[in-house]
């Protein structure tokens, strides 16, 4: 790890800030190459001095900031329709290629950029500063503003981009470490850049860039989706990727980060042979699916939110807690059967105990999406945001196999399934398969070679405050960690087998 800037100069947080606050009147534009490998984290960008644009910025109550803009006088001349148009079907060859780390530049003029930070500032307070004060704690989203990313010396216009995330998000400004979370909308201002209509990335309209949070070996959110995917779940598509962001003295390196397929964009569309079901992301209490916390607000839908309809959550409540679970199991489970995939969540608790996932439901009540999907007319579940798998984990630690200390009132559908004997007995089945395949040992020991083989150029040369690593020894210490966990995981596998 180098600690040094990319102006060459000695950088406090006060000195980054203040190199954020000046206002300039030039659009800089990039001619990028977008290879992987340590050769990315070499300036070669050029700024090339555009129409003079003025800007007003003015932070308002959504997550889109309300914006004087005077610089849509503009031609889109890099636009094709395989690189652009929302005509081309997603290009997942070119977008999430595992073989290379690919650079994407975000160019943000700074009174925008420090639009962002002053939203942040509100959002969670001083940058740098921890804080116990949970007045501070917040369900809004920081605010878009509009960005050009480059990629492969292509550009894309006026796209929107805000700082994305929850307690990570949180803890990394507090922390004064600038590599925070991204999301990504390509046509998030169309409204105001009639240029952009329907603007795509390779026909993704949205996509998230993770910063790899608390995890030193920085594979973690790539390597879980693997697993899930190997086993047959449906999950985002995911690849690594260096990102720079000028926001007024040319491209900073911001570090390697995880960019991850958004699951109501493209994940339903291209998964599903039907994308017109309900979508949820469930959060909080509601979501625990104990018995009486139905709450509308906690199932937020993605899409169909015009329709005042939630009869499938409520259904699945309703089976899930039916006293025929103790009097009658086998109409339990048909009724049970007949709204929720319950197959697709037993094959999902096998890979999340196997990879030992705890920020998910179990111990936190968030992390997953419920899809009901038209062609079974049953609700599947899907997994989300994996940066914290594969360790032991906190809020108690990841669970056990066998599911022991659980509270069953608390996290019925773990609690209430896994007790019954006919599905006990499948989950431990999957294991069995898991173990033998998706997380079989030599194969996930190859993974975590390539990939830190691939990745190594890019984490050691992540700059102090812009890296969770304080060394380049971290990064090593990760890796081997993760190595040590997949041995560990198999013999934790077949121990509870042998004791079943």
């Amino acid at each position: 790890m180098q600690y040094r800037n990319n102006n060459q100069g000695s950088t406090t947080v006060s000195q980054m800030l203040k190199q954020f606050g000046s206002i300039i009147s030039l659009c800089a534009f990039l001619a990028i190459s977008g290879c992987g490998g340590s050769d990315n984290n070499e300036v070669v960008a050029e700024d090339i001095i555009s129409d003079t644009v003025v800007v007003e910025d003015e932070v308002s109550d959504s997550d889109t900031e309300t914006v004087e803009i005077t610089d849509t006088d503009f031609e889109a001349t890099d636009w094709t329709d395989a690189t652009h148009s929302k005509s081309a079907d997603p290009n997942f060859d070119e977008v999430f290629d595992d073989s290379q780390v690919k650079r994407l530049d975000f160019v943000v003029s700074e009174t925008r950029w420090q639009s962002m930070l002053d939203n942040m500032t509100e959002l969670y307070g001083t940058f740098g500063q921890r804080t116990t004060n949970q007045s501070q704690d917040t369900d809004e989203d920081p605010i878009f503003v509009p960005a050009d990313v480059f990629y492969n010396g292509t550009q894309w216009y006026r796209v929107g981009i805000r700082f994305k995330g929850n307690s990570s998000l949180q803890t990394s400004w507090q922390s004064g470490i600038l590599k925070l979370s991204f999301k990504l909308d390509f046509d998030e201002f169309e409204d105001d850049y009639p240029q952009i209509d329907n603007q795509r990335f390779y026909g993704f309209k949205k996509l998230s860039l993770k910063n790899n949070y608390n995890d030193e070996s920085l594979m973690r959110e790539k390597v879980a989706a693997d697993v899930f995917k190997n086993a047959g779940m449906v999950v985002s598509h995911t690849a690594f990727y260096s990102l720079y962001v000028d926001h007024g003295d040319g491209p900073e390196y911001f570090g390697l980060y995880t960019l991850v397929e958004e699951v109501d964009d493209t994940v339903i569309d291209t998964q599903f042979d039907d994308n017109d079901g309900n979508l949820y992301k469930p959060e909080d209490d509601g979501a625990t699916f104990a018995e009486a916390s139905f709450n509308l607000d906690d199932f937020e839908k993605k899409n169909n939110e015009d329709d005042a309809d939630w009869s499938d959550i409520t259904a699945l409540f309703t089976a899930l807690h039916d006293d025929t679970r103790t009097s009658d199991p086998a109409t339990w489970r048909a009724n049970l059967e007949a709204v929720f995939d319950v197959d697709v969540f037993l094959n999902y608790l096998a890979v999340n105990g196997i990879i030992q996932n705890w920020d998910t439901y179990g111990r936190m009540p968030h992390n997953y999406y419920l899809y009901n999907d038209p062609d079974t007319g049953l609700l599947t579940w899907l997994p989300w945001d994996n940066n914290e798998a594969l360790q032991t984990g906190n809020q108690g630690g990841a669970l056990a196999l066998d599911f022991s200390g659980l509270d069953i009132d608390s996290w019925p559908l773990i609690g209430k399934i896994y007790t019954d004997e006919i599905y006990k007995a499948r989950y431990d089945e999957l294991l069995l398969e898991v173990i033998s395949s998706a997380f079989e040992t030599n194969s996930i020991l190859a993974t975590y070679d390539q990939y830190s083989a691939l990745i190594e150029p890019d984490a050691t040369s992540e700059v102090s405050g812009y890296s969770f690593l304080e060394s380049d020894n971290d990064f090593y210490q990760g890796v081997e960690y993760l190595n040590q966990h997949a041995e560990q995981r198999a013999e934790a596998v077949f121990d509870y087998l042998n004791n079943q």
